[in-house]
């Protein structure tokens, strides 16, 4: 008899256990918000289920509105209070077509100091007066300046005397005083400083919102090269771009995609943010088709395709796999990891290749995610952000 209940014990700590990690994971990896462009609001897990929670109801549901919902395990165990809702169902143009890029910074970035060689020894007067690689210089002297060139105009016309640096540095305005020193190798007076205020690259263009008349693409921001920060973007431009070559990814080796840019615009840029980058467009591409944009719980493990353009022709779909779906907030340039399963596309690039970022990820016809990043040591599996981040992200800009 003993034994019996021992057992009986041991089975029911077991299931207390087991359901105490569902509930745990649940809270923790669940999201505290859902919208649905859908009917069925219960298409996240088999195992939790929504159920109405009156006391903390605001909204009627009906009107499509929000009302708080307690998802439960089981049907049975509450592990969180959600917000709810239903929204009407949005549908964008896909592209997968490559584009250039052409941005021009919010003022100019610092990528480098230097020391310089003078007659008592080595100096770094940007170093000495404060400055740091991923500074944003707003003004020298109180004049604002825009540009490298202008910065160097103003830093080379001295005689050794001190300036007034203002600049941003993560998000805060700070002022320094630099004072160049003389080099006796180049004769002249330096501040050791390397400045930047454009970048060009190529991406891949995601999806064009008629609601809005704003594109969105790369699902990630555009980094400076040298300090890997944000770029601070004053203006830009889209521009039409071929590819002309594919550099194959391998393990530990990024491969990427060749573009020429085209004298065509296709849109003027408007947000460089962590959620992409966007712009107002000026055309729709004639490769350009209408699909709906899922939400995030409609995303699934399983068969989906990408729309990329890895060559000179049209964009072309390719089968992935989606292996892992995340509702993390912290890092939602990696919500879904997917394979590469399509053999003509792994022949062609070896994978996820700089240049797809933006790339369409599509499932049961529709849109639920833009390529972000490789994993460089598998470029067969990459990363993907929710196409209704991106999409609620666009709509910021535009209310």
């Amino acid at each position: 008899m003993r034994k019996i209940i021992r057992v009986f014990d041991f089975f029911a700590a077991l299931i207390c256990v087991i359901i105490f990690s569902f509930v745990i994971w649940g809270s923790a990896a669940l999201p505290d918000k859902y919208i649905s462009y859908s009917e069925s609001l219960n298409e996240i897990k088999e195992v939790y289920f929504f159920s109405d929670n009156e006391k903390t109801q605001t909204v009627d549901f009906q009107n499509n509105s929000s009302r708080n919902q307690t998802l439960k395990l089981f049907n049975l165990i509450p592990v969180k209070s959600v917000s709810v809702s239903k929204s009407e169902e949005r549908k964008v143009y896909v592209s997968g077509e490559a584009f250039g890029i052409k941005l021009y910074t919010d003022g100019v970035i610092v990528v480098g100091t230097q020391a310089v060689d003078t007659e008592g020894g080595k100096i770094n007067p940007a170093k000495e007066a404060g400055i740091e690689v991923g500074d944003i210089i707003i003004s020298i002297n109180n004049m604002n300046v825009f540009s490298s060139d202008e910065v160097a105009a103003i830093l080379n016309d001295n005689n050794g005397k001190p300036y007034k640096i203002k600049l941003k540095r993560k998000g805060r305005h700070k002022t320094f005083t630099l004072k160049p020193v003389y080099s006796d190798r180049e004769s002249c007076y330096k501040a050791g400083m390397w400045v930047r205020d454009s970048t060009a690259g190529i991406g891949t263009l995601t999806y064009y919102d008629k609601k809005t008349g704003v594109f969105g693409a790369l699902g990630h921001q555009v980094n400076d090269v040298d300090t890997n920060e944000i770029m601070p973007m004053l203006e830009g431009e889209a521009v039409c771009a071929e590819v002309t070559k594919v550099q194959k990814a391998s393990s530990g080796v990024t491969g990427s995609l060749v573009c020429d840019f085209k004298d065509r615009t296709m849109g003027k840029l408007i947000a460089n943010s962590q959620g992409g980058l966007y712009g107002v467009y000026s055309y729709i591409s004639d490769n350009a088709y209408q699909v709906p944009v899922a939400s995030k719980q409609e995303v699934k493990i399983g068969k989906a395709q990408i729309l990329t353009t890895v060559d000179s022709g049209k964009p072309k779909l390719y089968d992935v796999e989606i292996t892992r779906v995340s509702y993390s907030e912290n890092n939602q340039s990696k919500n879904i990891i997917f394979r590469i399963k399509d053999k003509e596309l792994i022949k062609k690039t070896g994978g996820v290749v700089q240049g797809m970022s933006g790339s369409p990820v599509l499932q049961n016809g529709k849109l639920v995610g833009a390529v972000t990043h490789v994993v460089v040591n598998n470029p067969e599996k990459g990363y993907a952000v929710f196409a209704q981040s991106m999409l609620e992200k666009s709509d910021s800009f535009v209310e």
